[in-house]
């Protein structure tokens, strides 16, 4: 199975008030996420809290799925992936791989999602990436013969270091999607790709 991991642990000092709570289309960033989630190929939905975790969790309880908080937050976004692949342990043989979002980014395409999931199984590579024009965006599908290496990689590097040691292992997917490199940090970031849609 593949298990998504949304990582929304982070104090959003940018944009200055919580991104898993900034309106989308009648929703919540976090909700539009987890939401279009529901509705791919994805078997179980992981969503990691660090900063202020109650406000947040309290929009997020009835969906039904799994959250994770994790008090080390502030020691970067692999801290919050560590805390939800050590969340996994138990079901660590179903998994095949997870399938890593930032709430940050909250066009996220359903067709994409499963297109990738598909492809990580005919491919047998380790690493899917869907790429926009030549250029990198999420979300990013890791194989489980990952988790180790990313359990064990340097706070300070994030999971860019594990993923840069397998080049040759990894598949960029290209998509007429734009949403994959939308990311939402600062209120003019907002307003230029949110209102706007």
């Amino acid at each position: 199975m593949i298990a998504a991991i949304v990582l929304s642990a982070g104090e959003s000092r940018r944009m200055g008030s919580p991104k898993a709570l900034l309106p989308i289309k009648g929703k919540t960033f976090i909700e539009e996420i987890v939401s279009s989630l529901k509705a791919t190929k994805v078997a179980k939905i992981i969503v990691v809290l660090g900063h202020n975790p109650e406000q947040i969790k309290s929009k997020i309880a009835p969906l039904s799925i799994t959250i994770v908080i994790n008090p080390d937050y502030l020691k970067g976004q692999l801290s919050s992936l560590i805390a939800a692949i050590r969340s996994l342990q138990a079901d660590a043989q179903k998994v095949d791989a997870v399938l890593v979002h930032l709430v940050d980014h909250p066009f996220i395409s359903r067709s994409l999602v499963n297109e990738m999931i598909d492809r990580f199984y005919e491919s047998k590579k380790l690493i899917v990436i869907p790429t926009h024009k030549g250029k990198r965006g999420h979300p990013v599908l890791l194989s489980r013969r990952l988790f180790l290496e990313l359990l064990n990689a340097p706070l300070d590097q994030g999971a860019k270091a594990v993923v840069r040691a397998h080049r040759d292992e990894t598949l960029e997917l290209e998509t007429d999607d734009e949403g994959v490199i939308i990311d939402i940090d600062t209120p003019d970031e907002y307003r230029q790709n949110v209102r706007s849609n």
